[in-house]
Formats: C-alpha cells, structure tokens, sequence
C-alpha cells in the first residue's frame, strides 16, 4: 500500500523535514522562512463529497476487494508461516530506522534512498483526531475507536508515554477527503508554522497511489521528533483506514522507511500485512529500547541491535 511518510527533521519549520507515506522522504528537506499562520477557511469546502472524491471512494472499495480476494492486507499479525530470526529482525531495523526512502531533487521529492541516523520521541506523545465535515459520524467512530485502541497498544509495547488527547496535541491525524485535502493548506500551515512548498504540496497534490502520509517533525536535528501530522484518506474503506492508521502513526514514532525484506510487517509495500505484527512490534520496542539514543549511526547502533534482537527472539545473530 502505497502510504507515505514525511519525516519533519529541521526545517520546514525551522530547520528539515521529513515526508513519509507509505514511504519516506528524509531530512534535509529544507523550509521556506516562517509565513504567518493562516485561520484556516472550512467555509469553502463543500460538505457533500465531490464526483471525483466519490470516484475516489468507488476506486479504494475495489483495490480493498482485489488485495482481500489475493490473500492481503492481513490482520493476524503473523504466524507459524512467516518465522523471522533475530538476524532477520536486525537487518530489518537498521533498514527501516536508519534510512529513509525519499530525498528532494530540484524541487520534487524523488524515490532515492539515503541513509540517516535514529530519531525518535523523547517527549510524550499526545495524539488527536481531526475530521474533515464530510466525513460521516459512523466513520468518525470506528476511526476514532481504532486509533484509540492503538495507542494504548503501541504505549504497552514501547514502554513511552503515549495518550489520545481531545485538543490539539503534538501527534495530530486528520482523516480528509479530497476537497477537503486539497484546500487543507491554510490549516497544514497553522499547524506547522513556516512549512515548506515542497511539503505542502506532497499533502496537496496526493497523487491516487499514495494512500496516506505522516510528517514528523526534528527542529534541532538532533533525532528528537517535537512534532507529528498525518493525512488519511477518508474516502478508504475501513480496513484500508484502519492500515493507514497502522503504518503511519507507526512511521511517526520513527520508524520511517520500508523494506522489501521485512516480513511479517507492515514496513513493506507488498501489502502482505494491513496492521501492526508481531516482528513490527519488536521494531518498536528496539527503537525505543533506553540503549540506543536519538541521532545514533546505524554502525555506532548496530553491536545493540544485535543484542536486542537476540533477547527479543530468543535467538542469536
């Protein structure tokens, strides 16, 4: 599934940002100076779905049908019939902590990926919900019921404070549809003061593939995220919204690229897998494991992520 993550590093908002979704674009994405802070105008976006946003919605309900009907978008979490080792699970932490899948080239954000260091959140992270006016109180429930649930299960399985909040927060997810994302700048950029014409657009102009992003937000470059927003599709069946809801907020903690290799997980873009596995699990208790550190090289991590991925799996690498 083709989510994006926009990881916010210095930048756009000070310093760099970053753009993940369903991939990822890394740091060194740089912002524009600060522009003042917009009210945002909900008043011109219309509340009924447009035709193309209602095509949309035709368009998702048979990509969810053909993926279900091939044997995707598993929601087991992983079984005896995809074991991973320690080794493996090494491998595929440093691949998706330590790179990042997107880079900007002449205004554009481009697939090439480079390498970067470890970021995380040191800070609590406080998540919220916001809907667009289109989207039905039936979606708002089940949405908000899951990500809910999420939370708490991501906060047991990483050992941070991690907590829904009903204000604003410093995690903030947005659940749009197309009208209401193409006219989500003024909104983008009083949330994220200063945000750069690369990243807005990235938001903007979601072409159909990407499913839905996350920006994470590092303004002192030194591996710590302040700062989180991601953009769903509302137009997404539920089971397509409740994955987006998986990997990008999964993305915003830090783990931010994805990987061919990586399996059971989410962290890959062959959909084998719609939400939150057992190997994934163990990514997020080694990213946030108190031995490893925020702004960490993969080669000055790599001896601990060996020995966490041995204590995790009971297995040696």
């Amino acid at each position: 599934m083709r989510r994006n993550a926009l990881k916010l590093a210095t930048g756009v908002l000070a310093a760099t940002l970053v753009l993940s979704a369903c991939q990822t674009a890394g740091p060194g994405v740089t912002g524009l100076p600060n522009s003042p802070a917009p009210k945002p105008r909900e008043d011109t976006v219309p509340t009924v779905p447009s035709a193309e946003s209602e095509a949309l919605a035709a368009y998702y309900a048979s990509v969810q049908r053909s993926l279900l009907t091939q044997g995707l978008l598993r929601t087991d979490g992983g079984g005896a019939d995809v074991p991973f080792s320690a080794a493996m699970l090494a491998r595929n932490f440093e691949r998706i902590a330590f790179f990042q899948e997107y880079s900007s080239a002449g205004g554009q954000l481009i697939a090439r990926e480079s390498a970067s260091h470890l970021t995380r959140w040191e800070k609590p992270v406080r998540v919220s919900i916001q809907f667009g006016r289109s989207v039905s109180d039936e979606k708002q429930a089940h949405d908000r019921a899951k990500l809910t649930r999420y939370v708490r299960r991501l906060a047991r399985i990483t050992g941070h404070p991690i907590s829904m909040t009903n204000g604003g927060g410093n995690f903030r997810v947005y659940v749009l549809n197309e009208d209401e994302r193409k006219a989500f700048g003024p909104e983008l950029r009083r949330v994220v003061p200063g945000i750069s014409a690369l990243s807005q657009r990235a938001v903007i102009n979601m072409p159909r593939d990407t499913y839905c992003l996350v920006f994470g937000r590092d303004p002192a470059s030194n591996g710590e995220f302040e700062q989180a927003v991601a953009v769903i599709r509302s137009e997404h069946p539920n089971l397509m919204r409740t994955s987006c809801i998986h990997e990008e907020v999964a993305q915003g903690l830090g783990l931010s690229n994805d990987s061919p290799m990586a399996r059971p997980s989410i962290f890959n873009d062959d959909e084998e897998f719609g939400l939150l596995t057992t190997h994934d699990e163990n990514l997020l208790r080694m990213l946030y494991d108190d031995r490893l550190r925020p702004n960490m090289s993969a080669d000055q991590a790599r001896p601990i992520i060996k020995q966490i991925a041995t204590e995790l799996t009971g297995g040696s690498v």
